[in-house]
């Protein structure tokens, strides 16, 4: 594999070269200073690592109430001296803590505007504090915090794969290096490396059983730490403020004044927010690195993630419009130029206010906090949101509502009615999966949530497949796989020439909403209309993943509802804050004790586990594959689980799993893998321990798995599954001879009915009874996309038992439901067992798409 990383400063551009604390350049090659730090005895403000570790779980981990952490320590004192005295002695020990250290802050807006005579509303007059930390401390104490060291760019890159481009982290997109560049011809700036600022706001929901009950906070992230510390947080997402929401009485709400003060005041708290990080955007500042390094940093404006209402308010443009170019609103896709600021600062300078919102769909009298900044311009910077237009947007709001609407018109409500009945039937009977969320009464629920579109996208296809034309299911189809593609971990030309493909499909499928009358309006929808714009904003940003709204929306647990469930409810703002500060700081004092060798880092053993998927160490139990299509290595490894075992007669083993040729298969893999023949091996009757799952670990970086891109997931084959119905998963297996590279010829797919290990003679084996099937095609089905397989009906080898080692991962299977109604008393326990077709489900998570793709 010929890999090729090409960073700024190695092709001449100098940036992100390393200096001393003063600001000069060191030679090429030197080391890093050594940086004065306490002893590693010092355990400062605790009084050791136990204290520490006991207040980490505490306050952090289980989120104990102060009530609660008294009678813990009431308790404690009645054996030992307690670490605290109580839940005061906790928090000033928290509070004492000096690393990580940046405290919130205040300022207050008020409308200045024109004051009706006679009464006047009561937001005018009032005035909205806006909460924040200093955002300049934050990217410094990012950039230093050593925990992300070997996690971060300081220049940009360009990576390559047999010289196609290959877009990952954020730094490798066109955008990191143009500015770069323009940071390398300056020579006020020239060596210095680029930091740029990403910003993120949306507003939460904490209660909906009490009034005020919302909150609007602004989170920071830098673009130089790679999209995978991003995904993980790891105090790499930072709320550095709490917006005001101005709010007035229903008969106020829609006046223009109002509404033109709420975007006012939106920008300029963000504008006074950012003030801190403006000197550093022109003039070059020494900052330490996570590399124990100094640098001269320049920041600059990144990205924003924001949701379409978000971005129309941050773009000052009018709802119904795009942010991105100048599409009418009434046909957003027929066709428009790329908006930037010196375009709009050009039509506001020469047209009215109704002209700019009527004819370009600007909001002309409110400037845009970026314009107050270099090198920003909003409308470059509003980067896709794969949560909020293509998986809430696109999928729930758009094709999901249309697909009813679609069954009720043309079938009337009755009818209609009992299509969409049985479109639950086969959601709430689809096999389990692990991390596959069940869905008992199909897709009937009212409250959506992020994770319930992604779940039930999963499974939505072959629910629909033969209950609706052929044109609504390819519709569907080519817009998964659009989604599946754009949230992959690395993008290359090949996979954004397969994203285009997928849009194209979808633009063609979709017409046949028009045409019966669903959407005879056409598609000048903005959320769908943001996947014309999904291939540049890659190239410009590198992968979407990393700059996704899920990222905010999962910080919004952390940072604000965690916060406020602790909280007391009475102007839970300013405890939330506290709680925020208090949680940082215990999160820094962690870094710094791992730093100087006082703890060990959480994640070590999974950092040894991926350096022995990197060098390619192989054990009985690891195995390694290298797909054809793609650049990254896909790493398996699966382990039986020691627990729940017990052991029994070989003989005996067929009469509690049903399969009479047990002893049989045993005898035959025995004599397969000591290359002899059956008749010649002695009779077995050696104890054999029963499993009842596997853990298989692989690299899966575009699914939510753990730091590195490893992922793990349990393959159960259980004769009760929790204390129920029995489960047996169905597994990939990997061919011993592989003659291609598609998943046909590479792989087999097979049902586990036994994980069992035992010893023959000097040798320990771990081994699985299989029931095979059969690939039906040399091709994926047209209408789903998806691979089909049939239960092995020979009567030679429907079963056989290989060792685990051969097993990859688990395989979801779908069943064909064709046109028939799924049987009374189906359940998704028996459901594998009562069809005889089934999907292999590439939607199952984003690894599989890329096996079955």
């Amino acid at each position: 594999m010929l890999l090729t990383i090409l960073h700024a400063s190695s092709l001449h551009l100098y940036v992100g070269t390393p200096c001393d604390e003063h600001g000069s350049a060191l030679k090429p090659g030197a080391p890093p200073p050594v940086h004065p730090t306490a002893p590693p005895t010092d355990w400062f403000p605790y009084c050791g690592r136990g204290d520490f570790e006991i207040a980490e779980f505490l306050f952090k981990e289980e989120q104990m109430s102060g009530n609660k952490i008294n009678r813990l320590m009431e308790l404690w004192s009645a054996k030992s001296e307690p670490p605290f005295h109580n839940a005061q002695s906790l928090y000033s020990t928290i509070d004492s803590t000096t690393v990580g250290d940046v405290e919130w802050d205040a300022f207050s807006v008020k409308y200045q505007g024109d004051v009706p005579e006679g009464e006047v509303p009561d937001w005018m007059t009032a005035s909205y504090d806006v909460y924040y930390r200093d955002p300049h401390q934050i990217a410094q104490r990012m950039l230093s915090n050593p925990d992300y060291s070997g996690e971060i760019d300081y220049c940009a890159i360009q990576e390559s794969l047999h010289g196609e481009p290959r877009l990952k982290d954020f730094m490798s997109g066109a955008w990191a290096w143009r500015h770069s560049n323009m940071i390398a011809q300056d020579k006020a700036t020239h060596g210095s490396m680029f930091v740029p600022v990403i910003l993120g706001s949306d507003k939460t929901t904490v209660s909906v059983g009490t009034g005020d009950n919302e909150y609007y906070p602004l989170y920071m992230m830098l673009g130089n730490h790679h999209n995978g510390v991003r995904r993980a947080h790891r105090d790499a997402v930072a709320v550095i403020g709490f917006l005001a929401i101005p709010k007035t009485d229903r008969a106020h709400k829609d006046d223009v004044r109002f509404r033109k003060f709420r975007r006012q005041i939106f920008h300029s708290s963000i504008g006074r927010i950012l003030q801190s990080l403006k000197p550093g955007m022109t003039t070059p500042e020494v900052t330490l690195c996570a590399d124990g390094h100094f640098r001269r940093a320049i920041y600059g404006l990144g990205p924003y993630i924001a949701d379409y209402p978000e971005q129309a308010l941050l773009a000052c443009i009018v709802q119904g419009w795009c942010p991105k170019c100048t599409g009418k609103s009434v046909d957003l896709d027929g066709g428009g130029t790329r908006r930037t600021c010196e375009h709009t600062e050009q039509l506001i300078e020469l047209l009215d206010l109704g002209t700019l919102w009527t004819e370009y769909g600007i909001v002309g009298d409110v400037v845009p906090f970026t314009n107050d900044f270099p090198r920003a311009d909003i409308h470059e910077l509003l980067s896709p949101d794969l949560l909020h237009q293509l998986i809430k947007g696109v999928f729930k709001d758009h094709l999901v509502e249309w697909i009813v609407t679609y069954l009720i018109s043309k079938n009337g409500k009755a009818r209609g009615e009992a299509v969409l009945t049985e479109i639950d039937d086969r959601i709430a009977v689809v096999p389990p999966f692990t991390g596959l969320r069940r869905f008992p009464q199909g897709r009937g629920f009212k409250q959506w949530t992020g994770d319930d579109s992604k779940a039930l996208m999963k499974v939505y296809l072959p629910a629909i497949d033969g209950l609706l034309p052929q044109d609504i299911v390819r519709t569907v189809r080519a817009f998964l796989e659009f989604c599946y593609i754009a949230r992959r971990d690395v993008h290359t030309r090949t996979t954004i020439q397969q994203l285009h493909k997928a849009k194209q499909d979808f633009h063609i499928f979709r017409t046949i909403f028009q045409t019966t009358g669903v959407r005879s309006e056409g598609f000048s929808l903005p959320r769908q209309h943001s996947v014309e714009h999904y291939e540049h904003s890659i190239w410009e940003y590198a992968a979407p993943n990393g700059l996704c709204s899920s990222i905010t929306e999962s910080k919004h647990i952390k940072a604000v509802k965690e916060p406020w469930r602790r909280s007391n409810r009475f102007e839970a703002l300013g405890q939330m804050l506290v709680t925020n500060q208090r949680l940082d700081k215990i999160s820094a004092s962690r870094v710094d004790f791992v730093s100087r060798g006082m703890l060990q880092d959480k994640r070590i053993q999974l950092s040894i586990f991926l350096m022995m998927a990197l060098y390619q160490v192989q054990d009985r139990d690891t195995s390694l594959s290298f797909h054809q299509n793609h650049v990254c290595i896909y790493f398996y490894r699966i382990k039986l689980n020691i627990g729940r075992q017990h052991s029994r007669d070989p003989t005996r083993i067929s009469e509690n799993i049903d399969q009479l040729t047990f002893h049989t298969l045993l005898r035959q893999f025995l004599a397969s893998h000591y290359n002899l023949t059956d008749e010649s091996l002695p009779n077995f009757n050696n104890p054999i321990s029963i499993h009842y799952s596997a853990k298989a670990t692989y690299f899966a970086p575009s699914d939510p798995s753990g730091i590195g891109g490893m992922h793990s997931e349990h393959i159960r084959a259980t004769p009760h599954w929790r204390k129920g119905d029995p489960r047996f998963d169905c597994v990939l297996v990997r061919r011993l001879m592989v003659k291609g590279t598609s998943a046909v010829s590479q792989f087999d797919i097979g049902r586990v009915f036994l994980f069992f290990s035992f010893q023959f003679g000097e040798e320990k084996f771990q081994c699985a009874l299989i029931h095979w099937f059969d690939w039906v095609g040399d091709a994926p089905d047209a209408d789903t996309g998806m691979w089909i397989v049939e239960r092995c009906t020979r009567q030679k080898d429907p079963l056989a038992i290989i060792p685990v080692q051969r097993i990859l991962r688990a395989a979801h299977l779908i069943p064909v439901y064709g046109e028939i109604p799924v049987p009374k008393g189906l359940t998704q326990s028996n459901s594998l067992d009562m069809y005889p077709i089934f999907f292999v489900n590439k939607f199952a998570d984003h690894q599989a798409f890329d096996l079955f793709h």
